[in-house]
């Protein structure tokens, strides 16, 4: 069973093969995922927040999780642990430009070769199956506190607590998000670019079936508007939308946003209606890319290891590919390396390189070529959607990868 967490009155001093400081979804799964391997694991996070008011209604925030993804949290018995009934599946995703002549290309999970694209889970769902896993987890010791230093040596890694206490590991697990305390102790470099645009998020009933189809406008001045199937007839809006547009969204409310949304979802989703309680909200939309993934005896995994834009939807599976590749990186060490050993390090950067390296590029070159406000640019990137759109292979290679198929 999992130990008692730390109170501010409890001083320790806890010795584990892996320390992982972070409290997100990520976090957990790579507790999850290397007391599995047989390592013993301290997860650190910071004090717990009130419990919310009401677990009602349907989270604002939600992840299209990829195969990887879920071949991850079902080899840790924490997918079927989720509520079933709130995981959509994406069967089809359809894509438009803008302009009187909008480009479009469509994807599909029979095209795919799949029995489907992604499901949508929400951020509640996903983390209550990862708390209830946890509870019962065996080797993993969670600690409840505010971390104030660490050190590293060629021996080992130590991080003190601001309550005298010590957390003592071969090796230490950055998963503490994008502003990650673990990254700025190892004087790890950042290239830091904001978009300029907040993703805006909320939840409607549709007055027609989604039929498991994401959709998804490209629409230059106004952002990217993308809305994701929820089971029944609901859907899920991310609309990265320009800094001033995105303050009016939200200070204008759930019903307003939804008239908003009829002049591109009308025709296939009919009218949306908030769903009750009624919540619209905002976060900042970053490109972050720290120098490294390591530094001596520690590895950076999540947001604070990368943070990509959203319209592709793979920041979360990008982080679960990396405690994939991690554990992957210390379970096939050779027997006289510790499992927090520069090489095996390195190996776990190499892992993660192409593929991290190819989202950046990927989001951020979209970013910029469907916000610039130029007809020729319009012209051509239409084109070159409805020309994509006509060649299978392609697209086949191209789902192949989003899908998580390495």
């Amino acid at each position: 069973m999992t130990k008692p967490s730390t109170s501010s009155a409890t001083r320790q001093h806890v010795q584990t093969a892996v320390c992982i400081v972070g409290n997100g979804a990520i976090a957990k799964t790579a507790a999850l995922a290397f007391a599995q391997s047989g390592q013993s694991v301290t997860l650190l996070g910071p004090p717990a927040a009130p419990a919310p008011a009401s677990t009602e209604g349907w989270d604002a925030r939600v992840y299209a999780l990829n195969h990887t993804a879920r071949s991850l949290l079902s080899s840790l018995k924490v997918w079927d642990a989720m509520d079933a009934g709130r995981i959509a599946p994406v069967d089809a995703m359809i894509v438009k430009g803008d302009g009187e002549q909008p480009g479009h290309i469509n994807f599909d999970a029979y095209g795919a070769h799949a029995d489907t694209l992604a499901w949508i889970v929400e951020d509640r769902n996903l983390n209550s199956a990862l708390d209830a896993a946890l509870r019962f987890a065996q080797n993993v010791h969670v600690v409840t506190g505010r971390a104030t230093a660490l050190h590293t040596t060629m021996d080992g890694a130590t991080i003190d607590l601001d309550d005298g206490s010590h957390l003592r590991a071969a090796l230490v697990v950055g998963a503490d998000g994008a502003q990650s305390w673990v990254r700025g102790q190892c004087d790890i470099g950042l290239d830091y670019k904001p978009y300029g645009q907040q993703g805006v998020v909320a939840n409607f009933d549709c007055e027609k079936p989604h039929h498991g189809a994401a959709l998804q406008w490209f629409t230059c001045t106004r952002g990217i508007v993308a809305l994701l199937p929820l089971p029944g007839n609901r859907v899920s809006l991310v609309w990265s939308a320009p800094d001033a547009l995105a303050d009016t969204l939200v200070a204008e409310g759930a019903q307003a946003l939804a008239d908003r949304l009829a002049e591109f979802a009308a025709d296939k989703l009919g009218k949306l209606t908030p769903v009750q309680p009624e919540q619209v909200r905002a976060f900042p939309l970053t490109l972050m890319r720290p120098h490294s993934l390591v530094a001596e005896r520690v590895a950076l995994i999540g947001d604070a290891a990368h943070v990509v834009h959203p319209l592709a939807g793979h920041g979360m599976n990008l982080g679960f590919g990396d405690v994939r590749d991690l554990v992957a990186a210390v379970a096939e060490r050779e027997e006289h390396r510790s499992i927090g050993d520069d090489r095996v390090l390195a190996r776990y950067s190499r892992a993660r390189k192409e593929e991290v390296l190819a989202m950046q590029v990927t989001t951020d070159g979209l970013h910029r070529l469907f916000t610039a406000n130029l007809e020729p640019v319009r012209v051509v990137r239409n084109f070159g959607l409805n020309l994509l759109d006509k060649l299978p292979m392609i697209k086949r290679q191209l789902m192949s990868h989003a899908l998580g198929r390495q």
